[in-house]
């Protein structure tokens, strides 16, 4: 298993493949799998062509202050992506380090070692609350969401935007029809989308849309309504 080398452009494409149909590296929440891979692909975030790469990056990146609290503990590269694919990154190494190393290299930016015991204890909760929510009954509320998605001006690429927009996919959510609006000196990108209120909420949404920054100037909820 893994992306080929995540330091060069093909291996970024092999990553921006593998998150088309995902919203994390595994799983439906952050966790230490997402930050491994984060931290193999250096400074540099993805080139605004590989829209599913780069959104997962900018969202990955807004977690850089939590990242040692996110759940599961992070394993080599080799362990994560593609099946038929493997791990070539350049100076890429087991995440398992000994406490006494003093020469780790943390592109966050902190010194602080990960508290292996409470991720544990917080995946284990997780395990549970899931557990329990899955024998409650099926009666699930969903909201049909009129989303209006600004451009930067009247040269951004209005069919990539779009398609940025449609890449995110997560449990709860499905996109619906969209259409553009003229509006003065622009146009505005009008999507639908059904959500799963537990799941998916407009903050959630507003988050993961704007972090096409090359794009997508803000966003706005037009019409909020339950089903």
């Amino acid at each position: 298993m893994g992306f080929g080398d995540l330091k060069s452009a093909s291996g970024l494409k092999v990553l921006n493949g593998f998150l088309s149909d995902r919203s994390y590296i595994e799983g439906y929440v952050p966790s230490q799998a997402d930050v491994a891979v984060f931290e193999a692909i250096g400074g540099a975030a993805p080139a605004a062509d590989l829209c599913h790469a780069l959104r997962w990056y900018n969202h990955i990146k807004s977690y850089q202050s939590q990242k040692n609290s996110l759940p599961g503990v992070k394993k080599p590269l080799g362990q994560y992506g593609p099946s038929n694919i493997a791990d070539t990154t350049t100076g890429s190494a087991p995440a398992a380090v000994a406490k006494d190393d003093d020469d780790d290299i943390d592109l966050f930016g902190s010194d602080e070692e990960e508290d292996a015991e409470a991720a544990r204890l917080k995946e284990e909760r997780l395990a549970e609350y899931a557990a329990k929510k899955s024998k409650k009954p099926a009666l699930i509320a969903k909201s049909s969401i009129l989303l209006d998605v600004k451009p930067w001006d009247d040269e951004t690429d209005m069919a990539k935007l779009e398609e940025c927009v449609r890449s995110i996919q997560m449990e709860g959510l499905v996109w619906g029809q969209s259409k553009l609006v003229c509006v003065v000196y622009s146009c505005v990108c009008v999507c639908v989308c059904v959500c799963v209120c537990v799941q998916v909420g407009t903050d959630l949404l507003e988050e993961q849309i704007t972090a096409f920054e090359d794009f997508v100037q803000s966003m706005d909820v037009a019409a909020f309504n339950k089903i």
